[in-house]
């Protein structure tokens, strides 16, 4: 007998912690859609040439291959394969999302306002927390030509709201600008390639630590004099706490180069613009030591963070890109987007108790006391459900106390009952056993009392 698990790197849920992760699905939709973001998606397969156009190295090797058995049969009658099967999993939403807006170039409408919640599979090494198949949460503004800065103050906005109503502390959302850096190290002498190795390890420093990116940055590769070092050091240290004292921070960099200054601008274009949409304060700072290791960020760089706990690192990130699809259109569709790991957010979440199990997503238990009841039960919970109540109905008889258990266990808050003493009287018998109580209620007015049960229970839920 084959023992039933999992592959590792992957997360499957009960039913309740399931529910608690549509949950979070649902409100990450709802919010991108209230924020004018329409829907998209792609599939799970693409086509190897187009997924790895702008990856190769390490990212190919992380990638999940795709080979039909026929595919295969066919490859071995010929004395093997030459080059990559044709067929692999997305291993993120940015690439596929290059090469739909590519092809579907002449059908959108841009500025293009796309939002993307689907599974995209890696080759991670099997540890704690880190997943082979994992839901990212993706929006992103495609520009036609040119893209507007004032976008960049837009996502964080939207993401400002989403962890609002996902209610799971407080948090920061943590920005930079690649142009500030760049225009930064061309003002220390650090020109063309050594722009990007210098970046890849400032962005390490939350990770390994000043004294070790400080030692990287002098030694062997890099050669940069203490001096240099300390002014980089410095300047990754820059954080704000509000506000006006981010613009104090940006006026107290100084004088810098066209570009330093080009970045610092757009800066205070953005706080300003956050400021007018109304996100707090709290919610938003600067943090020069963010880098974001991908080469195709250009301008502004987003992280966010859980005050409360910081070693969980960034549970939301991206930027501005130049170009998005350069490799398969000669137009250029410059963007900006950001992306939640909700797979890995949600796991980290519970393992912090950030987030519980769910009540079920059913709202009442319709019991069955006796055989002899059943088409009444039956046609009762289609009343119910035409009034807008999930219902589950029990279909063969068995001691009350069975059904309450089965209840409490599935996440049940209320059980209906209708015996015949209650029959006879035109009323049912309601048990919440959420809070080991039970009342009568006439039948018909059944519908309307669950009903208002139901949202006192959501408004609780939404206030807590």
């Amino acid at each position: 007998m084959i023992k039933p698990r999992t592959p590792a790197g992957v997360m499957e849920l009960l039913p309740r912690d399931q529910i608690a992760f549509q949950r979070m699905l649902d409100t990450i939709r709802q919010t991108f859609e209230r924020f004018g973001f329409l829907p998209v998606e792609t599939p799970v397969m693409e086509l190897s040439e187009v997924l790895l156009t702008k990856s190769g190295g390490e990212t190919e090797r992380q990638v999940y291959f795709v080979q039909s058995t026929g595919a295969l049969e066919k490859s071995l009658d010929k004395g093997g394969a030459d080059g990559l099967p044709e067929l692999a999993l997305r291993f993120d939403l940015t690439v596929p999302l290059a090469r739909y807006v590519a092809e579907h170039e002449h059908d959108l409408a841009f500025p293009f306002r796309r939002y993307q919640m689907q599974r995209v599979y890696r080759g991670e090494r099997a540890q704690r927390g880190r997943f082979r198949e994992f839901y990212q949460c993706d929006i992103d503004v495609i520009g036609k030509d040119s893209l507007s800065p004032r976008f960049d103050a837009e996502i964080p906005a939207v993401i400002a709201a989403v962890f609002e109503r996902l209610a799971i502390g407080e948090f920061t959302i943590q920005f930079n600008h690649r142009k500030l850096l760049r225009g930064y190290f061309e003002g220390l002498g650090i020109e063309g390639e050594a722009q990007l190795l210098v970046l890849r390890e400032l962005d390490k420093l939350d990770k390994r630590g000043a004294d070790a990116v400080r030692e990287t940055l002098a030694g062997e590769g890099f050669g940069l004099g203490a001096e240099v070092i300390d002014k980089l050091m410095a300047f990754s240290q820059v954080r704000s706490h509000g506000h006006a004292d981010a613009l104090a921070k940006l006026d107290a960099l100084g004088a810098g180069t066209p570009l330093f200054d080009e970045g610092r601008e757009e800066l205070r274009t953005i706080l300003d613009q956050l400021k007018a949409l109304g996100v707090a304060e709290s919610r938003y700072a600067l943090n020069l030591s963010i880098a974001r290791g991908l080469d195709y960020y250009t301008g502004i760089v987003y992280e966010t963070t859980l005050d409360a706990y910081p070693q969980i690192g960034s549970i939301c990130s991206g930027g501005r890109y130049d170009n998005l699809a350069g490799h398969y259109t000669k137009s250029k569709l410059p963007g900006v987007g950001i992306s939640i790991g909700l797979t890995r957010l949600f796991y980290q979440l519970q393992d912090a108790g950030l987030v519980g199990t769910a009540d079920s997503s059913v709202d009442v238990l319709l019991a069955l006391l006796d055989d002899a009841g059943l088409a009444h039960a039956l046609a009762l919970s289609q009343r119910l459900r035409a009034a807008g109540l999930n219902v589950e109905t029990q279909l063969e008889p068995r001691k009350l106390a069975k059904q309450f258990q089965y209840a409490d266990k599935a996440g049940i808050r209320f059980v209906v009952m209708r015996g015949e003493d209650e029959a006879a009287r035109g009323v049912v018998t309601v048990k919440d056993l959420r809070r080991g109580e039970q009342f009568e209620v006439a039948e018909a007015e059944l519908a309307a009392a669950l009903l208002v049960e139901r949202e006192q229970l959501r408004s609780a839920a939404g206030k807590a």
